[in-house]
């Protein structure tokens, strides 16, 4: 199975991205998790009795998830590992961290997750409690999720691709 070299995440809608995410973080899937393993599992959800213009008509989340999987599996194929087409973002919390570090008149290049991670190592995150930015339970995550997106995208990635806006 190949990589897909390009961002065909940012062409996800954030339903099936959540989709996908949960099928690849679910321990009893069987890894790693293709396209078409997600389409199975999506087509075993929706009514067996659906006829082919019911199908047309409708337009409840799950049938337009099949589509859009659909049309990933025509253009990328069924082998396609899902997690190329998942969209990551850093949680509100620690979106204020990265935002923290990127806003440091101090910092000459744009901070990659090492760089974060080494921020909250040093104290960032209680920084930011003590601030009242974050809540106490908020600064206790913010090491654990920057360590699991250093794991699945390396620590050189550039943190700003992860910011969540809302």
């Amino acid at each position: 199975m190949t990589r897909n070299s390009i961002d065909v995440a940012s062409r996800v809608s954030p339903h099936l991205s959540a989709l996908l995410r949960s099928r690849i973080n679910n321990p009893e899937c069987e890894q790693p998790v293709t396209l078409i393993a997600v389409r199975r599992f999506l087509g075993d959800l929706l009514p067996a009795d659906f006829s082919e213009a019911e199908r047309m008509h409708r337009f409840d989340i799950g049938e337009s998830l099949l589509d859009e999987l659909d049309a990933l599996i025509e253009e990328f194929g069924a082998s396609a590992l899902a997690v190329d087409f998942t969209q990551a973002a850093a949680s509100e919390s620690l979106s204020r961290a990265i935002e923290a570090v990127i806003n440091d008149e101090n910092r000459e290049n744009p901070p990659t997750l090492a760089t974060i991670r080494d921020a909250i190592l040093a104290g960032l995150g209680a920084r930011m409690v003590g601030d009242g930015v974050l809540e106490d339970d908020e600064g206790d995550t913010l090491l654990a999720e920057i360590e699991a997106l250093i794991e699945q995208f390396g620590a050189d990635t550039l943190a700003e691709d992860f910011l969540r806006y809302e």
